[in-house]
């Protein structure tokens, strides 16, 4: 739980820091990206030990947050605070969902890699009517970021998209190896 406290004090501290810095911006300051949802079930997780959070955060965090710290998608310099909170965020929604797995206070589930799929795709189709709806680029829905990164491998829209299903039916496949071979 004490991993929990710190990421959503680290959240607080960061919407806190936006809101002072930039006002509040309307669509694209809202947290909609698929780390966001990795984060929020992450600290839910710490919190309540609920098995489809815990599900969902390991999934989607770790998988997501592994590939957000390799290939960072930032835009302030280097050495500045909304850079340390992209790490301190990614990287601490890793630390803390395998902190709960390896404590052996939460386990996953048989399925788990298809129901966190299934809740990652949810998210994503409430994104993308609000991207829609709303003109904004959550998840990269839209269009690639202007930055290099693995979705330039993957395709041209909406190709990519795809392929990127597919990359995380595979990431998710080999997270849940750990936990296949125990059972």
């Amino acid at each position: 739980m004490t991993l929990g406290v710190f990421l959503l004090a680290n959240e607080l501290v960061w919407n806190v820091y936006k809101l002072r810095t930039e006002g509040w911006r309307f669509p694209e300051g809202l947290p909609l990206q698929l780390c966001d949802l990795g984060l929020w079930m992450t600290i839910l997780a710490t919190f309540t030990l609920r098995p489809l959070a815990v599900e969902t955060a390991y999934f989607v965090g770790v998988g997501g947050g592994a590939q957000a710290v390799l290939t960072p998608d930032l835009w302030a310099p280097t050495c500045s605070y909304p850079t340390a909170y992209f790490f301190v965020a990614h990287g601490g929604v890793i630390t803390a969902i395998v902190a709960v797995l390896g404590s052996g206070e939460a386990r996953l589930r048989p399925g788990s890699m298809w129901r966190a799929f299934g809740v990652a795709n949810a998210w994503m189709l409430l994104v993308a009517g609000f991207n829609w709806r709303y003109g904004a680029n959550y998840m990269y829905l839209c269009r690639k970021p202007a930055s290099a990164s693995l979705l330039d491998k993957l395709g041209p829209w909406p190709w990519y998209i795809l392929a990127g299903e597919l990359m995380a039916v595979v990431v998710f496949a080999l997270l849940w190896l750990p936990f296949a071979r125990r059972r």
